[in-house]
């Protein structure tokens, strides 16, 4: 599939504000089952400074700096992907199961297998909990394929946790989430993150977008989809596997890749630090518009 992508993201602020410095991750990734073609990177006003890195994790990052005063910053990035083939990966990891999987991680010396053993620590916004061992056991039974059990850890937290995107904000903690059984695709991200984790397995969190679908009767509205979040799990010698527990479903060619890390922290979208603003005003719009082949 071919998407057209326009993220907008507006500051207003009621304040001018005299200097920023900011960090984007808002360019879509390239790799094995997705390619983004072009990205246009535009701000407004003009920044001072702008460039262009790639961070830890493979992500393009944009820095930039704001050094003349302004009532509003916008962002907006336009960008062509192409997602492709993600529905050969099951194939690939039928019958190895979750023991094997950990057994590998944890006593085979790869260079790969020890870079992913990263993804099985606490992280800023995932701590170790028992709670979470707990939820996740349930899934995870004597010698279940590991697939077949992340499929069943997925759909018990679609099944078990509420969407309320009035309940948690970026900040809410991951036990509150648990507590509760309410939150976001970005907290659902995290809770599968962390029961995997809790098993000794490597888990990373995955920013990006999903194509939405309108009522059958009306056209799609501009900027009424949104960012979205879920998970991978590692499998030794074979790679990443995605599954989206807040759609109960693993990622085929509707889901657009951004950025992966440990957690949110590695991956916020827009951050910055501004000076002289008073309070602010955040408005973000996104069209995920698929277009021919």
């Amino acid at each position: 599939m071919n998407y057209k992508i326009i993220h907008k993201t507006e500051y207003s602020y009621t304040h001018p504000v005299n200097l920023c410095y900011n960090e984007a991750r808002l360019t879509p990734l390239n790799f094995a089952y997705q390619q983004c073609s072009d990205s246009q990177f535009v701000v407004e006003p003009d920044p001072k400074e702008c460039r262009k890195r790639q961070d830890f994790f493979g992500n393009t990052v944009y820095y930039f700096t704001i050094q003349q005063p302004h009532n509003q910053l916008t962002v907006i990035v336009t960008s062509h992907v192409e997602v492709r083939g993600r529905e050969r990966q099951r194939d690939f990891a039928e019958h190895l199961t979750w023991e094997e999987a950990y057994r590998q991680l944890h006593t085979d010396s790869a260079p790969e297998i020890l870079e992913m053993r990263q993804y099985t620590l606490n992280s800023s916004m995932i701590p170790m909990m028992p709670e979470l061992h707990t939820y996740a056991e349930k899934s995870f039974t004597n010698g279940r394929p590991l697939l077949e059990a992340v499929e069943d850890l997925t759909a018990r937290l679609y099944a078990d946790f509420t969407y309320d995107p009035g309940f948690t904000t970026v900040a809410t903690p991951l036990r509150d989430v648990l507590k509760h059984r309410r939150g976001v695709c970005q907290d659902f991200a995290h809770l599968g993150i962390g029961c995997l984790r809790a098993l000794g397995l490597a888990a990373r969190y995955v920013s990006g977008y999903i194509e939405t679908d309108p009522p059958s009767d009306q056209e799609p509205l501009a900027g009424t989809d949104a960012s979205h979040a879920w998970f991978s799990v590692y499998l030794p010698q074979l790679g990443w596997v995605d599954f989206d527990p807040t759609n109960n479903q693993m990622p085929r060619d509707r889901h657009i890749t951004v950025a992966w890390g440990r957690d949110y922290a590695d991956v916020t979208p827009l951050k910055g630090v501004v000076f002289g603003s008073g309070t602010h005003e955040l408005a973000v719009s996104v069209d995920c518009e698929r277009i021919a082949d």
